[in-house]
């Protein structure tokens, strides 16, 4: 084989793994956290909780997110980022062991260590995009972020079949998800014992990239994680209270969440194909986040077609998270700072995204109808359409 035959394979060869690798990771993503909703019902009366506590262990995790997500750009400068995605998948096999032993505290400590791993995932995998395969970030961040949709949809969808069919119930049932983490762990443990890569040096000086968290772009990127991560929990916690009071059944609207994160995964696997053949993120980022707008628009205004609105804010839900992910990467100039970028991002963002769910039932319990959440979350939507607009220019943080 010519030499440059041969090294072209051996590039090939080197973005395949990078990307199975990537995928590893992505399915441990979102699972772990979506599945304690179905059974929630059978632990907190295992544990004789009231309703607001059964509520905390779910948004416990979003709480880890916020608090965590800082952390990871400085675990990985100190571990390396391959050793710090390991440790992350360790925490999280960890937890969700913990979690499923079926000993109160355990329950809560095993959530903690969940939150923690997954937000450090979340933190480092757009800098492992960012390194690994540089030329298809968009592409790639849009694939695994359908990926992960798609296989936290199905765990959500045979979590209460599990837990109804053996004697374990929800222990089995969330215990067997922490097989994802450690396979992963496992195919890509090789990679955890090479060598910690010297940094790139330009003229014997080691580069050094402006903090995110002293630049306006970074501000934006931030804020548009958040908003878009509103929407979209807002959207998963209070679908089926509004349809409730709108007579349609439970059974219905759990097919209407449903529909959601999968028509969320082809806007995804969509949103990426696009950004990737453009170098200018605005019309994308601000037509999602109009999609966003007539969702919630449209719940407010005519909600007999409840249906349509979820599709429409699914369309736009699906195509923002990949864009706000693709973000970290296209703003920055290494995968250092995307790592920097996203730490940040998602420390803020996740904050904005866990005050959301509570803001909307407060509005909720002050107006004593849906329409003045309805209206202020699609106020925030367009606030959103205009962060579209500014992070969107296609430049990097300097």
């Amino acid at each position: 084989m010519p030499v440059a035959e041969r090294v072209v394979t051996i590039r090939r060869a080197r973005v395949g793994a990078a990307f199975l690798g990537i995928l590893l990771i992505a399915v441990n993503l979102r699972v772990a956290f979506v599945i304690v909703g179905p059974v929630l019902s059978d632990i907190g009366a295992e544990f004789a909780w009231s309703g607001s506590t059964a509520g905390l262990l779910t948004g416990l995790p979003l709480i880890s997110f916020a608090v965590f997500s800082p952390v990871a750009p400085a675990l990985a400068r100190r571990m390396g980022l391959d050793r710090a995605l390991g440790v992350s998948l360790l925490l999280l096999s960890a937890g969700i062991i913990g979690r499923s032993t079926g000993v109160e505290a355990a329950v809560w400590t095993g959530t903690v260590l969940i939150g923690t791993g997954i937000a450090f995932l979340n933190v480092l995998l757009p800098s492992l995009v960012k390194r690994d395969v540089p030329a298809r970030v968009s592409q790639v961040t849009g694939i695994y972020t359908a990926v992960q949709g798609a296989v936290a949809a199905s765990g959500a969808a045979v979590v209460v079949p599990i837990a109804q069919a053996g004697t374990y119930g929800w222990r089995l049932a969330l215990g067997i998800w922490a097989g994802l983490a450690l396979i992963a762990l496992a195919i890509l443990f090789p990679k955890l014992l090479s060598p910690r890569p010297i940094a790139a040096k330009v003229q014997g000086q080691t580069i050094e990239l402006r903090s995110p968290w002293r630049s306006a772009l970074g501000w934006q990127v931030a804020l548009f994680m958040g908003l878009q991560s509103l929407g979209f929990y807002v959207m998963v916690a209070w679908l089926p209270s509004i349809e409730h009071e709108q007579g349609i059944s439970a059974a219905t609207s759990g097919l209407h969440t449903s529909v959601f994160l999968l028509v969320g995964v082809l806007a995804s696997l969509a949103a990426g194909a696009v950004l990737h053949h453009t170098s200018d993120q605005r019309p994308i980022a601000v037509g999602s986040s109009l999609l966003a707008f007539c969702a919630y628009a449209g719940l407010c205004l005519a909600p007999q077609l409840t249906l349509l609105w979820v599709v429409v804010g699914a369309l736009g839900s699906g195509s923002l998270i990949v864009i706000a992910l693709s973000l970290f990467s296209l703003r920055t100039g290494n995968h250092h700072q995307a790592a920097s970028l996203s730490g940040m991002a998602q420390s803020v963002g996740y904050a904005i995204a866990a005050a959301g769910p509570v803001a909307f039932g407060a509005l909720r319990d002050l107006s004593g109808n849906w329409t003045l959440p309805l209206s202020v979350t699609a106020m925030l939507m367009l606030v959103l359409c205009v962060v579209a607009v500014l992070c969107g220019r296609n430049r990097i943080i300097r």
